[in-house]
Protein backbone atom coordinates (compact mmCIF):
# COMPACT_ATOMS: atom_id res chain seq x y z
CA UNK A 1 0.00 0.00 0.00
CA UNK A 2 2.12 3.00 -1.34
CA UNK A 3 -0.71 5.39 -1.04
CA UNK A 4 -1.66 6.66 2.21
CA UNK A 5 -3.83 4.50 3.68
CA UNK A 6 -5.81 3.94 6.90
CA UNK A 7 -6.60 0.83 9.00
CA UNK A 8 -9.23 1.03 11.83
CA UNK A 9 -9.74 -1.53 14.18
CA UNK A 10 -12.81 -1.50 16.06
CA UNK A 11 -12.48 -4.62 19.13
CA UNK A 12 -14.38 -5.84 21.87
CA UNK A 13 -13.22 -4.72 24.99
CA UNK A 14 -10.85 -7.88 26.56
CA UNK A 15 -10.40 -9.02 22.83
CA UNK A 16 -6.88 -7.52 22.39
CA UNK A 17 -7.74 -5.78 19.34
CA UNK A 18 -5.66 -2.40 20.99
CA UNK A 19 -2.54 -4.62 21.01
CA UNK A 20 -3.18 -6.00 17.96
CA UNK A 21 -3.40 -2.48 16.33
CA UNK A 22 -0.28 -0.94 18.22
CA UNK A 23 1.96 -4.39 16.62
CA UNK A 24 0.17 -3.61 13.27
CA UNK A 25 1.36 -0.02 13.02
CA UNK A 26 4.91 -1.23 14.43
CA UNK A 27 4.67 -3.88 11.55
CA UNK A 28 3.79 -1.33 9.12
CA UNK A 29 5.82 1.59 10.52
CA UNK A 30 3.35 3.93 10.89
CA UNK A 31 1.24 6.17 13.46
CA UNK A 32 -0.97 4.30 15.84
CA UNK A 33 -3.60 6.31 17.33
CA UNK A 34 -5.41 5.39 20.60
CA UNK A 35 -4.40 6.54 23.67
CA UNK A 36 -3.67 10.25 21.78
CA UNK A 37 -7.38 9.93 20.98
CA UNK A 38 -8.50 10.05 23.82
CA UNK A 39 -6.07 12.48 25.78
CA UNK A 40 -7.31 15.13 23.04
CA UNK A 41 -11.09 14.09 23.79
CA UNK A 42 -10.48 14.90 27.35
CA UNK A 43 -8.34 18.15 26.44
CA UNK A 44 -11.26 19.14 24.26
CA UNK A 45 -14.27 18.39 26.28
CA UNK A 46 -13.03 18.34 29.85
CA UNK A 47 -13.84 15.23 30.57
CA UNK A 48 -12.20 12.29 32.06
CA UNK A 49 -11.49 8.57 29.84
CA UNK A 50 -14.10 7.10 32.10
CA UNK A 51 -16.41 10.24 31.90
CA UNK A 52 -16.68 10.32 28.06
CA UNK A 53 -17.59 6.44 28.01
CA UNK A 54 -20.52 7.24 30.42
CA UNK A 55 -21.50 9.59 28.41
CA UNK A 56 -21.59 7.51 25.17
CA UNK A 57 -23.55 4.95 26.53
CA UNK A 58 -26.12 7.49 27.43
CA UNK A 59 -29.60 7.05 25.83
CA UNK A 60 -31.36 9.79 26.78
CA UNK A 61 -31.75 12.58 30.02
CA UNK A 62 -28.05 11.73 30.35
CA UNK A 63 -27.10 14.97 31.95
CA UNK A 64 -29.17 14.84 34.80
CA UNK A 65 -27.92 10.86 35.31
CA UNK A 66 -24.23 12.42 34.62
CA UNK A 67 -24.28 14.89 37.37
CA UNK A 68 -25.78 12.81 40.31
CA UNK A 69 -22.79 9.91 39.57
CA UNK A 70 -19.89 12.47 39.58
CA UNK A 71 -19.42 12.84 43.15
CA UNK A 72 -18.16 11.76 45.31
CA UNK A 73 -16.86 8.62 43.68
CA UNK A 74 -17.61 7.34 40.04
CA UNK A 75 -19.25 4.15 39.80
CA UNK A 76 -18.00 0.77 39.00
CA UNK A 77 -19.39 1.27 35.03
CA UNK A 78 -17.34 4.39 35.22
CA UNK A 79 -13.57 2.64 35.81
CA UNK A 80 -13.89 0.62 31.51
CA UNK A 81 -9.78 2.07 31.64
CA UNK A 82 -8.71 1.30 34.67
CA UNK A 83 -8.57 4.36 36.75
CA UNK A 84 -9.97 6.12 39.28
CA UNK A 85 -9.69 9.58 38.37
CA UNK A 86 -12.52 11.96 39.45
CA UNK A 87 -14.33 13.91 36.80
CA UNK A 88 -12.73 17.60 37.40
CA UNK A 89 -15.19 19.67 34.91
CA UNK A 90 -17.60 19.06 32.79
CA UNK A 91 -19.88 22.07 30.63
CA UNK A 92 -23.59 22.47 30.88
CA UNK A 93 -23.74 22.51 27.72
CA UNK A 94 -22.25 20.13 26.63
CA UNK A 95 -24.30 16.79 24.94
CA UNK A 96 -22.98 13.41 23.59
CA UNK A 97 -23.58 15.12 20.19
CA UNK A 98 -20.56 17.44 20.96
CA UNK A 99 -18.80 14.16 21.94
CA UNK A 100 -19.37 12.58 18.43
CA UNK A 101 -18.42 16.06 16.53
CA UNK A 102 -15.25 15.76 18.37
CA UNK A 103 -14.18 12.43 17.61
CA UNK A 104 -15.29 12.72 13.88
CA UNK A 105 -13.07 16.30 14.17
CA UNK A 106 -9.72 14.34 15.68
CA UNK A 107 -9.61 11.35 13.35
CA UNK A 108 -10.11 12.95 10.22
CA UNK A 109 -7.07 15.17 11.72
CA UNK A 110 -5.15 12.21 12.49
CA UNK A 111 -6.11 10.61 9.04
CA UNK A 112 -4.99 14.11 7.15
CA UNK A 113 -1.92 13.52 8.51
CA UNK A 114 -0.26 9.94 6.78
CA UNK A 115 -1.12 6.50 6.90
CA UNK A 116 -2.46 5.37 10.44
CA UNK A 117 -3.72 2.47 12.19
CA UNK A 118 -6.65 4.00 14.61
CA UNK A 119 -8.31 1.90 17.16
CA UNK A 120 -12.03 2.36 18.11
CA UNK A 121 -13.76 5.51 18.22
CA UNK A 122 -16.77 4.06 15.74
CA UNK A 123 -13.42 4.94 12.62
CA UNK A 124 -14.67 2.33 10.36
CA UNK A 125 -18.09 4.74 9.83
CA UNK A 126 -16.50 8.01 10.87
CA UNK A 127 -13.88 7.59 8.28
CA UNK A 128 -16.04 5.66 5.37
CA UNK A 129 -15.22 8.13 2.19
CA UNK A 130 -11.70 7.89 2.92
CA UNK A 131 -9.86 6.22 0.06
CA UNK A 132 -7.32 3.24 0.99
CA UNK A 133 -9.08 2.64 3.98
CA UNK A 134 -9.60 -1.22 5.93
CA UNK A 135 -11.51 -1.86 8.39
CA UNK A 136 -11.33 -4.42 11.26
CA UNK A 137 -12.68 -6.16 13.99
CA UNK A 138 -11.38 -8.02 16.56
CA UNK A 139 -13.56 -10.29 18.51
CA UNK A 140 -13.22 -13.10 21.30
CA UNK A 141 -15.54 -15.47 23.15
CA UNK A 142 -16.87 -13.70 26.54
CA UNK A 143 -14.91 -16.59 28.62
CA UNK A 144 -12.00 -15.25 26.89
CA UNK A 145 -12.87 -11.93 27.39
CA UNK A 146 -13.07 -11.86 31.00
CA UNK A 147 -10.11 -13.78 31.48
CA UNK A 148 -8.05 -11.22 29.67
CA UNK A 149 -9.74 -8.31 31.39
CA UNK A 150 -9.01 -10.35 35.08
CA UNK A 151 -5.23 -10.53 34.01
CA UNK A 152 -4.91 -6.96 32.65
CA UNK A 153 -6.73 -5.00 35.11
CA UNK A 154 -6.22 -7.49 38.42
CA UNK A 155 -10.13 -7.89 39.19
CA UNK A 156 -12.05 -10.61 40.34
CA UNK A 157 -14.49 -12.57 37.69
CA UNK A 158 -17.21 -10.53 38.61
CA UNK A 159 -15.89 -6.94 38.42
CA UNK A 160 -14.56 -7.96 34.93
CA UNK A 161 -18.14 -9.34 34.05
CA UNK A 162 -19.11 -5.72 35.07
CA UNK A 163 -16.52 -4.08 33.54
CA UNK A 164 -16.91 -5.60 29.68
CA UNK A 165 -21.02 -5.31 30.32
CA UNK A 166 -21.05 -2.31 31.04
CA UNK A 167 -18.43 -0.98 28.18
CA UNK A 168 -20.75 -3.53 25.53
CA UNK A 169 -23.41 -1.80 26.63
CA UNK A 170 -21.87 1.72 26.39
CA UNK A 171 -20.47 1.71 22.80
CA UNK A 172 -23.38 -0.52 21.38
CA UNK A 173 -25.68 2.44 22.20
CA UNK A 174 -23.37 4.80 20.80
CA UNK A 175 -22.48 3.03 17.74
CA UNK A 176 -26.35 2.47 16.73
CA UNK A 177 -27.13 6.13 17.66
CA UNK A 178 -24.95 7.40 15.58
CA UNK A 179 -24.15 5.21 12.74
CA UNK A 180 -27.55 3.65 12.28
CA UNK A 181 -25.73 0.26 12.10
CA UNK A 182 -24.66 -2.43 14.59
CA UNK A 183 -20.85 -2.53 15.37
CA UNK A 184 -21.28 -6.47 15.21
CA UNK A 185 -22.32 -6.40 11.28
CA UNK A 186 -19.42 -8.18 9.69
CA UNK A 187 -20.24 -6.36 6.28
CA UNK A 188 -18.82 -3.19 8.24
CA UNK A 189 -15.04 -4.21 7.79
CA UNK A 190 -12.93 -6.08 5.05
CA UNK A 191 -11.78 -8.43 8.16
CA UNK A 192 -12.86 -10.09 11.20
CA UNK A 193 -10.66 -11.86 13.47
CA UNK A 194 -12.44 -14.48 16.29
CA UNK A 195 -8.63 -14.25 19.22
CA UNK A 196 -10.20 -17.81 20.78
CA UNK A 197 -7.71 -19.87 18.70
CA UNK A 198 -5.00 -17.90 17.46
CA UNK A 199 -2.39 -15.23 19.27
CA UNK A 200 -1.89 -11.73 18.53
CA UNK A 201 1.06 -12.06 16.32
CA UNK A 202 -0.66 -14.04 14.32
CA UNK A 203 -3.68 -11.88 13.86
CA UNK A 204 -1.43 -9.23 12.96
CA UNK A 205 0.08 -11.74 10.42
CA UNK A 206 -2.98 -12.48 8.56
CA UNK A 207 -3.93 -8.89 8.81
CA UNK A 208 -0.57 -7.94 6.78
CA UNK A 209 -1.33 -11.17 4.61
CA UNK A 210 -4.52 -9.50 3.80
CA UNK A 211 -2.58 -5.82 3.09
CA UNK A 212 -0.76 -7.22 0.40
CA UNK A 213 -3.17 -8.83 -1.83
Amino acid sequence: MKEPFVITISREVGSGGRTIGRKLAQKLGVRFSDKELVDALQAKLNLTASGIEELKGKKKRWLDDFIQMVAPVPTSGMLVDGDSDYISEYKKSLSVNDVFEAEKEILNGIADQGSCVIAGRSGFFVLKDRPNKVDILITASLENRIARIMSKQNLSREKAQEVIDNVDKARNNYVSRYTGQSRYDARNYNIVLNMDLITEDKAVDIIMSYLGK
